[in-house]
C-alpha cells in the first residue's frame, strides 16, 4: 500500500508539474539562472568576500543574517541525498539519471527563487517579534486559502519528524556502526543529546552552528572528491560521455552502462534531484524567511545558489567519483547507496576514503537534522498563527506546543537511531512529495507577483 502511494505521489504528474513550474519561471526571468550567473554569483557567495561596510551584517533577536540563512538552507539540502541519493539514482536509472538531475537543478533554481521571493514578500512578525513565514503563509495571505496553508504546515511538520529527523539519525547510527561497530543505542543517546542542545537554543544557535559546520564539511568533501578525480582523470571524459549517451541515446550504449531506458533515467534523475535540493517543496521559503536586512530578490538569488551548489557541484562530484572508479559498471559489484560511494572513495584513497564518506555522512546528516528543526519551528509558528484565526490560543499554550515539538523531535531522532526505517523512508518521501502540490499551486497562481531578480 505504501509503495503504491509512493509511486502515485512521485509519479509522472508531480515530476511534470515541477518541470512546468520551473519552466514558467525560467521563461519569466529569461533564463536568468544561466545567463545571469555572474550577477547572482556576485550578489551571493561573491558578496561574502566584499570588503565593504555594507557587507557587515547585524543580527537582531529572532532573526538570522544572510550568510547564516544560506548555511542553514545548505544544511537542510546537503545531506543523505548527495551521497545515498546520487548512488541510488545511478544504480536505478543509470548514468543518464545524472543528466536529468542537472536539468532538475537548472529548472529548480528558478523555482527556488520564486518560492523564496514569495516567502519574504508575505512574511510578517508575530506579537513576540518572531518572523512567521513560508508556504503556509503565502498560501494563506497570498492566495487567501488558509485551509491549504494549514494542510501544507501539517505535511511539513510530518516531514520534519520523518525525513528531517528519523531518516537522518538512522543514517548517522548505521554509518557509525558500520565504521566503528558502535551500538546504535549509544549513538542514539549522543546524537539526541547534541541535537536537543542545539535546538533548545532556538534559531540563533542553529544558524550559528550551521554557519560554522557547513563550509568546513562541504570544503573537505569537495577537496577529497577532487583528489579522487585527479587520480582517475583519464576516466572523466568517459564518465561525461556515458552520462549524455545514456540520457539521450541509450540504444547507442553498450557494456556495463547499457540497459537503462530514458524513462528510468528521467524519473530517477528528476526525483533524486528534487530530493536533494528540495526546489519546489517550499522548504527554502521557510529557511530564508527569518533573514533581516535583505530583499526578496537577494534571498531569491541565494536560494538559486544553494540549488546550484547542492546539485550541480556536490552531487556531480559524487556521481563522477562513482562513474570514474566503477568505469560505468553499476551492476552491484560495489554495492549500493552509501556503501557504493564509500567503496569508490576507498578504492582510490584506501581506508581514508571510506572514513571520509562516513564522517561526511554523519556531519551532513546532523546538519540536516538541526536545519529541519529550524524549518519545523518556523512552520509551527505559521500553523499556530493559522489556528489562532479560528480559535483562541493563549501564549502559555503556544509555549507548551513549542516545547512539545522539541520533545517530539528529540524522540524522533532517538527512535530513528535504533529502528529499521524502510517504511519511514517511503512515508517521509510521500510527505515530501505531497508538500510540493500546494506549494506548486501557489507558485503557479502567484507567479505574476514575483519580480525579476535585477529589479
Amino acid at each position: 500500500m505504501i509503495q503504491k502511494l509512493h509511486s502515485l505521489v512521485w509519479g509522472p504528474a508531480l515530476l511534470t508539474l515541477l518541470l512546468i513550474t520551473g519552466g514558467l519561471y525560467t521563461l519569466r526571468f529569461k533564463g536568468f539562472q544561466i545567463l545571469g550567473i555572474r550577477t547572482w554569483w556576485k550578489h551571493t557567495i561573491g558578496s561574502l568576500f566584499a570588503d565593504t561596510k555594507d557587507s557587515r551584517e547585524e543580527k537582531r533577536e529572532h532573526s538570522v543574517t544572510k550568510a547564516q540563512a544560506a548555511c542553514t538552507a545548505l544544511a537542510a539540502t546537503i545531506g543523505t541525498g548527495n551521497i545515498v541519493g546520487v548512488a541510488t539514482a545511478l544504480t536505478a536509472g543509470g548514468p543518464g539519471a545524472i543528466f536529468w538531475m542537472w536539468v532538475s537543478a537548472v529548472i529548480g533554481m528558478a523555482t527556488a527563487y520564486g518560492e523564496t521571493w514569495l516567502g519574504l514578500k508575505h512574511r510578517y512578525r508575530s506579537l513576540q517579534g518572531v518572523w512567521v513565514c513560508g508556504p503556509a503563509v503565502y498560501l494563506s495571505r497570498g492566495l487567501h486559502m488558509p485551509v491549504m496553508g494549514f494542510v501544507y504546515g501539517i505535511l511539513c511538520l510530518l516531514a520534519s519528524l520523518g525525513m528531517g529527523s528519523m531518516v537522518q539519525s538512522n543514517a548517522i547510527a548505521q554509518t557509525i556502526q558500520f565504521s566503528t561497530g558502535t551500538s546504535p543505542v549509544f549513538s542514539a543517546v549522543i546524537v539526541t543529546t547534541l541535537t536537543c542542545c542545539v535546538a533548545v537554543g532556538g534559531i540563533s544557535r542553529i544558524a550559528h552552528v550551521t554557519e560554522r559546520l557547513i563550509p568546513w564539511a562541504a570544503g573537505i568533501y569537495i577537496a577529497f572528491s577532487l583528489m579522487v578525480l585527479l587520480l582517475c582523470y583519464r576516466q572523466i571524459p568517459v564518465a561525461f560521455q556515458e552520462i549524455f549517451q545514456c540520457a539521450l541515446f541509450p540504444q547507442a550504449v553498450v557494456g556495463g552502462a547499457g540497459g537503462y531506458g530514458i524513462s528510468r533515467a528521467f524519473r530517477y534523475g528528476i526525483a533524486r534531484g528534487v530530493f536533494s535540493n528540495e526546489a519546489g517543496l517550499g522548504s527554502l521559503a521557510g529557511l530564508h524567511g527569518a533573514t533581516d536586512d535583505t530583499t526578496p530578490e537577494e534571498q531569491g538569488m541565494w536560494a538559486m545558489f544553494e540549488v546550484f551548489f547542492d546539485t550541480i557541484i556536490i552531487c556531480t562530484l559524487t556521481a563522477l567519483v562513482i562513474l570514474c572508479v566503477t568505469k560505468g559498471n553499476l551492476s552491484g559489484e560495489y554495492g549500493d547507496g552509501a556503501v557504493l560511494t564509500a567503496r569508490c572513495f576507498g578504492a582510490v584513497l584506501g581506508k581514508l576514503g571510506e572514513h571520509l564518506v562516513s564522517v561526511s555522512m554523519v556531519i551532513f546528516a546532523f546538519a540536516t537534522m538541526i536545519a529541519w528543526f529550524f524549518l519545523g519551528r518556523q512552520t509551527l509558528e505559521a500553523v499556530m498563527e493559522q489556528i489562532s484565526g479560528w480559535i483562541f490560543l493563549s501564549e502559555r499554550l503556544k509555549k507548551r506546543i513549542r516545547q512539545g515539538y522539541l520533545v517530539l523531535y528529540g524522540y524522533a531522532v532517538f527512535l530513528g537511531c535504533v529502528s529499521s526505517l524502510t517504511s519511514v523512508w517511503e512515508l517521509s518521501d510521500i510527505w515530501n512529495g505531497m508538500m510540493a502540490f500546494p506549494n506548486i499551486l501557489a507558485l503557479l497562481l502567484l507567479h505574476r507577483q514575483v519580480r525579476y531578480p535585477l529589479k
